[in-house]
Formats: C-alpha cells, sequence, structure tokens
C-alpha cells in the first residue's frame, strides 16, 4: 500500500491557538483525508514546541515550573484537536522522552560528521521568534524581521552548525526539484538567500537550561528551533524504530507558515544532508491570516477560539470556507460577514437547496433510486461535466489548490440545479407516460449528488455521511467510486431537513466583535501646520518596474511613471513583503519632492508611502483609474 506523511509544523505552546494556528491543522486535516479516500497509508503528524526562553519566560511569568506550564496548555491543544474532528496519527511534544533522546542523537552525529563546532556568537536575537538575525536583516536597525518586534544583542559561547557548507547541495537540490518549496514565490526567497551563501547558525543557547542538553556538554541547551526540526523524524521512531521510520520517511509534505520558511526550507535539509537521510518531498509555505482585515490579536478581542466558531456555524462551515475563500499559499482573511455569505448562497441555496429539492422528488414519486433510461441532451451534458469535474478535482487536490477544487465541484452543483430548471421533474410527474424519463432524471441527479458527496467527503466529513445516508449508500466509498453510475437503483431515500440554515444577518449575533484601537491622546500626536503639509508633494504613480536590490535583503529598486513629471526611481525597503511581479502595474502614492539620496550605490527619488505594523506591511494603492502625476490633495 502506498504511504503518505503529512505535517503541520509543532505549535509553540506559550499562547492559546486561535483560527489562525488552527488554519493549518486543518488544512492538513483535509490532506490526510483526502489521501485515505485514495487509498493510502497516511500518517498525519501535529504537537507543540515546548522548550526555550520564550517558554521559559511564560511560564516563570505564570508562576509554574516550565514541565508544569507545558502539561496544561498542550492539554488544551490536544483537546482543540479532537473537538475539530481533526484525525492526526500522533501528538507529538518536545518535551517527549523519545525526541529528546533523537535530538541528542541526531546532534551527535552532526558533531561526528564535523558539521558542529564551538565558538562565540555576537549579534541579535528575537526571543518571541528564538530567530537570531544579522544586521542587515534587521527593519529600522533593530526590529526582527519576521515579527517587528525588537531583537535583543546577545553574546555567549555557542555550538555552531556548518550550514555554510551545504550551499551548493541545496541549490543543486533545488535545481533538481523544483517543486521542492511552494509557492513559486516563496521558493525564490529562499533561492535568493541561497544565492548570496549560507552562513554557519549557533545551535545552543547557555543562558538558561529549559531544553534538550547538547551532548557531552550539558552546560549548553540546543537551539529550539534545531531541536523542534527533529520531531517530524522522531515520530515516526527515529532512531530507535527504523521499520517505522523507513516506511513512512521522508515526508510527503511539511506544511508551514511563510514565517518559519528559512528553518524549514533551508536549515532541516542542510540538517538531514549532515546525517546522511532523505530530504522531505516537498515544504509547503502558506500566507497568514488577518480576522475581518484586522491583525489577530488578543487586545483586538479576534484571537477567537475556533471552538466558539464552529460551536456557532458547524465543524463543516468552517472547513469549507476556510478552503474556498482562502487561497491557500497566499495571506487571507477571515470574515464572518464572508463566512455567512458563503453559509447562504453555497451551502444553504446552492448544495442544500439542490439535496432538498432532489431527495423531495424522488421520495414522493419513487421512494428509493429508480432505474436510469435512456440519456437525452441535458443528461449528456451533466455526465460529462460530472466527469470532467471528477478529473479536476484530482489533478487539483493533489497540488494543493483547494478553492480550485471547491470552484469546480460548484459548477457542477449549479448545472445540476440548471438541469432541474431544463428537465422540469414536476412535470414529467404530472404524466404518467413519463414516468421512465422522470425516472432517468431523478437519478442523474441522485448521481451527481453521490459524486459531489464524495469530492467535499476530505472536506466537509459530516455534511458528506449525511447526504450518502440520505441516499441510501455507504458512506466508505472510496475514491474508485467516483465514477458515474455507480449507484445502485432500489435503495432507499430518505427526505430530510435542508443541510443548512439560511442565516439572517440583521438578526445574527456575531462571535467575533471587533474592539477598535483607542484613539492616541493630544498628548501624543505631533501636530503639523497646514502651511507644513502644503510643502508635501504627493502624487499618483504607476509601477512599471520593479526588482530586488542585489546583496539586500531589504530594498526593492521601482521604477515608476509619473505622467508629465516623468520616470522615477525609488529605492525602497520592500523586499521582505513584496513579490517585485506583485508590484507591476500598481497605482500607489509617493512623495514626489523628496531629496535624493543613495541607498546602496542606487538613488532614489523619492519615497512610497505605506502602512505597517508588527512586520506585516501594505501599500497605499488607489483604487478608481487614475492617471499617474495626478496629485493627491
Amino acid at each position: 500500500m502506498a504511504k503518505f506523511y503529512v505535517t503541520t509544523p509543532i505549535y509553540y505552546i506559550n499562547s492559546e491557538p486561535h483560527i489562525g494556528s488552527a488554519y493549518t491543522t486543518i488544512v492538513a486535516d483535509i490532506i490526510a483525508r483526502y489521501y485515505r479516500f485514495l487509498g493510502y497509508d497516511v500518517y498525519f503528524l501535529t504537537g507543540t514546541d515546548e522548550h526555550g526562553q520564550k517558554v521559559f519566560n511564560a511560564a516563570r511569568a505564570a508562576g509554574k515550573e516550565p514541565q508544569k506550564f507545558c502539561d496544561e496548555l498542550a492539554a488544551r491543544f490536544e483537546k482543540l484537536w479532537k473537538d475539530l474532528k481533526i484525525t492526526n496519527d500522533n501528538f507529538i511534544r518536545t518535551t517527549d522522552e523519545h525526541h529528546i533522546r533523537t535530538v541528542q542523537h541526531f546532534v551527535k552525529k552532526m558533531m561526528e560528521n564535523g558539521d558542529v563546532y564551538k565558538g562565540t556568537y555576537e549579534g541579535w536575537y528575537c526571543i518571541p521568534c528564538e530567530s537570531y538575525w544579522n544586521d542587515d536583516e534587521l527593519i529600522d536597525g533593530n526590529k526582527c524581521p519576521s515579527c517587528g518586534r525588537s531583537v535583543e544583542k546577545i553574546r555567549e559561547e555557542n555550538y555552531f552548525f556548518r550550514l555554510s557548507k551545504y550551499t551548493d547541495r541545496l541549490l543543486k537540490h533545488f535545481e533538481e526539484n523544483p517543486d521542492f518549496v511552494e509557492p513559486e514565490f516563496r521558493k525564490n526567497e529562499m533561492l535568493r538567500i541561497l544565492e548570496n551563501g549560507l552562513k554557519d547558525i549557533s545551535i545552543s543557547r547557555t543562558t538558561f537550561k529549559w531544553g534538550v542538553p547538547m551532548p557531552d556538554d550539558p552546560e549548553h541547551v540546543i537551539y529550539v528551533w534545531i531541536d523542534a526540526l527533529i520531531n517530524y523524524i522522531s515520530a515516526i521512531g527515529y532512531p530507535d524504530n527504523m521499520d517505522t521510520f523507513e516506511r513512512y520517511w521522508p515526508a510527503d509534505v511539511h506544511l508551514i507558515g511563510k514565517e518559519i520558511n528559512r528553518f524549514h526550507s533551508l536549515i532541516w535539509p542542510a540538517m538531514l544532508m549532515s546525517v546522511g537521510l532523505p530530504l522531505p518531498r516537498k515544504i509547503y509555505a502558506h500566507g497568514w491570516l488577518t480576522v475581518n482585515g484586522q491583525k489577530i490579536s488578543k487586545s483586538l478581542g479576534n484571537a477567537i477560539d475556533p471552538r466558539k466558531l464552529t460551536e456557532k456555524y458547524g465543524n463543516d462551515a468552517i472547513r469549507y470556507y476556510l478552503l474556498r475563500d482562502i487561497v491557500f499559499g497566499k495571506d487571507g482573511d477571515f470574515s464572518e460577514d464572508n463566512l455567512i455569505t458563503r453559509i447562504n448562497a453555497d451551502l444553504a441555496n446552492d448544495l442544500g437547496n439542490f439535496v432538498h429539492r432532489t431527495t423531495a422528488m424522488v421520495e414522493q414519486n419513487f421512494g428509493n433510486v429508480p432505474k436510469p433510461g435512456s440519456s437525452e441532451g441535458p443528461d449528456i451534458q451533466l455526465k460529462e461535466l460530472a466527469v470532467q469535474t471528477v478529473d479536476k478535482y484530482h489533478e487539483n487536490m493533489k497540488n494543493y489548490r483547494f478553492t480550485q477544487a471547491l470552484d469546480r465541484i460548484w459548477e457542477l452543483v449549479r448545472f445540476a440545479n440548471k438541469y432541474i430548471d431544463l428537465t422540469e421533474p414536476w412535470k414529467l410527474a404530472k404524466d404518467p407516460t413519463k414516468k421512465e424519463r422522470l425516472g432517468t432524471v431523478l437519478y442523474n441527479l441522485l448521481e451527481t449528488i453521490r459524486l459531489v458527496s464524495l469530492m467535499i467527503s476530505p472536506i466537509m466529513p459530516e455534511t458528506s455521511e449525511e447526504i450518502m445516508r440520505r441516499l441510501g449508500a455507504p458512506h466508505n466509498m472510496k475514491a474508485e467510486d467516483l465514477k458515474w453510475g455507480v449507484l445502485k437503483p432500489g435503495l432507499l431515500v430518505k427526505h430530510g431537513k435542508p443541510l443548512f440554515e439560511r442565516i439572517d444577518p440583521r438578526k445574527w449575533e456575531k462571535v467575533i466583535v471587533v474592539k477598535t484601537p483607542e484613539e492616541e491622546t493630544v498628548e501624543n500626536v505631533g501636530y503639523i501646520t497646514i502651511d507644513e503639509f502644503k510643502k508635501v508633494d504627493l502624487r499618483v504613480a504607476r509601477v512599471i518596474e520593479a526588482e530586488k536590490v542585489k546583496n539586500s535583503k531589504k530594498l526593492m529598486r521601482l521604477k515608476v511613471d509619473l505622467g508629465k513629471m516623468g520616470e522615477r526611481q525609488i529605492i525602497a525597503g520592500i523586499s521582505q513583503h513584496y513579490e517585485p511581479q506583485e508590484l507591476i502595474g500598481k497605482t500607489i502614492i509617493v512623495v514626489a519632492n523628496l531629496k535624493p539620496a543613495k541607498l546602496m550605490g542606487l538613488e532614489s527619488q523619492g519615497m512610497l508611502l505605506a502602512a505597517s505594523t508588527e512586520g506585516s506591511l501594505k501599500l497605499l494603492t488607489v483604487d478608481d483609474e487614475i492617471e499617474p502625476g495626478t496629485e493627491v490633495s
């Protein structure tokens, strides 16, 4: 039997889970369910990351011993996944004894292979991200490029991993395996780092003890990220149970957030190369979620326990919405208003109405699945679309294009509703001579419902099972049953209440009530006069060229069109937030009368306007078509 190994990142345990952190686990569950549906032997791993200075500090702030602190939070994560009906095969904790032994064994092998040496680290460290950064990687000179918080300067004796040794081997692997990191623009980010050459990294700390001790040197604890990455192999038995390990390794896909791409796509593969183990087949780095357009934050009241959402709307509706509205791999927004719209339009109206109308007509006229007769024009159209939809469904699901997979399924659902209008079964039911034709139409509708039910089963398992129950069909069908004509005539069809109830937004009490940040007091506002403001010449500009500045991790060179004012070159520190191809054609706002300045030897003839908060940055753009060079007033 073919195998499939899917992992989520293990969740850092010093914070409560919210819809953003649950998103990756829900997607992983859908992938696991899909491959089980295909008949694979699936191993699905998730868990918690429990070591490091951040956890140690959080435990101390809570007045608890680190282990007790971790035990309590890990139990909450495990319960959450059960409540969300996540089908993980293992929940690993980095405080598990087996994991600790595996980490020490792994690091010792790296040392034996000459890839670890002792030295002194002096540089910048972000405690919230547990990340080391170079001077040229910082934002505004002292802020973490990942989370936007302040970093601290540290100097301590450390063990180092010879990461630089693996630059060429990693470049070769990326070249020979073009799908190793996805999406494409995330892979390109990693390639740019590789092309500049990797630097050796610190892999130990001495300023605290909450971690895995270094082999033969317990004064050092292993850097939390080295510890955490090894969970993917400790969870499947390495090195004590090699039968299980060799069964599932290499992992088929590591699902991760974009902020930890560097650790998974560069450091982890180099570590595996160091000890002689195969690399995972794919790293898939998805984007961040906001909620109702705002960063997820306790202070804003939108860091909602996912259970509150599923209790209000149902587990399947949340899963459907996350995959339908948020393109996997890109940043996305969880909007409760849009969720309600999807429930009403897609689930209650399109799918729910389709099932409700069809089973009602079958129950009234036959009571069971009728036997189909010869096909006519609309029948052939429906069958052909169903077959095409199944093919596209598999193609999209295997490439993690979940939104596109659901788009195609809903095209079939909508055509099936149209098919009802084209064939008018209510008229056929009134004519005794049309009984056979009525049976054919209703069979085609029931068979379409069955195919839709099977295709949505990894995404909406409870809905799928309920639909199959109403059709009288087995709910344990597999991918080989995704073909036309499998539904057996004679099965008892049950008509029930609508699958999804419509929601009246005017009367509905929402789960997420977002607080607005308090306005700044007068004392905190640095006022300028209107005359001072008039000195700033703000203009509309269109981006016509964009490229990363060589040897810089932050700078982007833009050429912008300012209409009658001509073209300008602007150097902006936005390359960690935008890809060049995203910027071409954007209409932005620039300061046109700023004194030119040189950055990395390139002249910048203006400044673009952007808003940033805690590591996230967005350009100010113009909605409608406005001529470049137009004055902003």
